[in-house]
């Protein structure tokens, strides 16, 4: 994971997503402070929002730190306090993360990942050959914490995604691409190779 930037809502999301999301939470008299009673089905007013919120963040999902096409339909808004949660969060736009719908299932409604808008640059560190993830060594104990427990709970360590990474670094270095286009597609990657001076 790297630092994702908070960015504005959109001019047309109070009307289109906060507004209709409050009254349907009214209407079904659902605390905004409390959690969603068992088996709510949360009206998808945020769906309106995800294009913008997708090139708000240049396709990049806030959690694996790779790009990803929309057109795949694999794009979703991760509510990072989940709605289940504090029914109230459910249509606020800093709730809001860009994530590829395999992060979003894996943190579901845990509690226990770091805000991507929270966390500090090479807090976790790569390793270029094998693509295996860990928390910086120098970092303090607590955070350290924070960042085993993110990478436990996303699977950032599954194999496919070590792969994937240590793939996008093996191309680059093949000349299959310049680092210009490494950072716009993988930039947890291109980070950690120019922090380790390697680009």
């Amino acid at each position: 994971m790297i630092h994702v930037d908070a960015t504005p809502e959109p001019a047309s999301f109070d009307k289109q997503v906060r507004q209709k999301g409050l009254a349907w939470l009214k209407k079904q008299k659902i605390s905004l402070n409390r959690k969603a009673p068992a088996g709510t089905k949360f009206q998808t007013f945020w769906r309106s929002c995800l294009d913008h919120l997708y090139q708000q963040h240049d396709g990049i999902c806030s959690y694996l730190a790779v790009h990803f096409e929309r057109v795949t339909g694999a794009g979703s808004v991760d509510h990072f306090i989940a709605k289940s949660q504090k029914a109230g969060m459910a249509y606020e736009w800093t709730n809001f993360r860009l994530a590829c719908s395999a992060m979003n299932s894996a943190k579901n409604v845990y509690d226990d990942v770091l805000d991507p808008f929270e966390v500090k640059d090479r807090w976790f560190h790569l390793n270029l050959v094998t693509g295996e993830i860990s928390a910086n060594r120098r970092i303090k104990l607590t955070t350290k914490v924070e960042v085993n427990s993110t990478i436990a709970r996303l699977g950032l360590n599954e194999p496919a995604i070590c792969e994937m990474r240590a793939r996008h670094y093996q191309e680059y270095c093949q000349g299959r691409y310049d680092d210009v286009f490494l950072k716009s597609r993988s930039p947890f990657v291109w980070m950690e190779a120019q922090r380790q001076g390697l680009l």
